[in-house]
C-alpha cells in the first residue's frame, strides 16, 4: 500500500536545528537533502532526537515499512558532521543506521541470510553509483519461542543490522543524502522481501510523514 504523500516535518524538539546560523553550510546542505529526498511508496518517514556525543552536528530520521496499516519494519538512519574530519571516517561525515525486522521463517531458516543483508545494504548503495569509504556493521539474528500462556504463538526471529559508513563527499564538500536515504530504505524493503526498485523507477512519491510513533 502506498504511503500518502505528506511534509517532512519538524524535529523533535518541535525546530529544525539543522537550520540556525551557527550549522555548517555543508551540514545544513546535507540535511536539505535528507528532507528533499524521493522514496518509494510504502516507506513512512520522520525526523526524531539525534545522538549528541557522536559528532559536534548530527541530525536523525526514523523510518518504517508500511503495508496494510502494518509496521513491517523500522530503522533510524543518522547523519554525522565533523568539520575538523575523523580518523576512523576518513571523512567529515558518516552515516550511521539500525534496521529491525520479524523475519518469515522461510527466510529465517536461510544460513546466509546475515550475508545476503549486508550484500543488500551494499548493493543498494552500488546501484545508484555511491561510492563510500570505511564501511563497517553487524547482522544479528534473535529468535523467540513461546511457552505456557503465550504457547499459542508462533516462534518469531528477529534480525538487526547495525551499519555505518562515510559517503563520499561531492560539490562544496556535501554528500548526496537524498542518494543515501533512497539506497538505504530500499535496504529496509528488501529485509522484508519487497522487490528493489531501480535507481530510474518513476514509482516514488516524496518523504512522507509517519501517521504515528512506532513501539518494536
Amino acid at each position: 500500500m502506498a504511503a500518502a504523500q505528506g511534509r517532512f516535518s519538524d524535529g523533535a524538539d518541535g525546530r529544525d536545528s539543522a537550520r540556525e546560523e551557527s550549522v555548517p553550510l555543508p551540514f545544513r546542505r546535507a540535511v536539505d537533502g535528507l528532507q528533499k529526498a524521493r522514496l518509494r511508496p510504502g516507506i513512512e518517514v520522520e525526523p526524531t532526537r539525534a545522538p549528541q556525543r557522536l559528532a559536534p552536528y548530527a541530525y536523525a530520521v526514523e523510518a518504517a515499512v508500511v503495508q496494510d496499516d502494518e509496521d513491517l519494519a523500522d530503522g533510524k538512519l543518522i547523519l554525522l558532521h565533523d568539520p575538523a574530519g575523523h580518523e576512523a571516517w576518513r571523512s567529515t561525515f558518516r552515516l550511521v543506521t539500525l534496521v529491525r525486522a520479524e523475519l518469515e521463517p522461510e527466510m529465517a531458516g536461510d544460513p546466509l541470510l546475515p550475508d545476503v543483508c549486508w550484500s543488500w545494504l551494499t548493493g543498494a548503495l552500488e546501484a545508484r553509483g555511491l561510492t563510500y569509504g570505511e564501511p563497517s556493521g553487524t547482522v544479528t539474528m534473535a529468535s523467540s519461542h513461546y511457552f505456557g500462556g503465550l504457547q499459542e504463538r508462533r516462534p518469531a526471529t528477529q534480525i538487526e543490522i547495525r551499519a555505518s559508513w562515510s559517503p563520499r563527499e561531492g560539490v562544496g564538500g556535501v554528500p548526496d543524502t537524498a542518494a543515501h536515504l533512497t539506497a538505504w530504505c530500499e535496504l529496509l524493503c528488501q529485509v522484508v522481501g519487497l522487490p528493489p526498485v531501480a535507481p530510474a523507477d518513476g514509482g516514488v512519491v516524496s518523504l512522507p510523514q509517519r501517521r504515528g510513533p512506532h513501539h518494536p
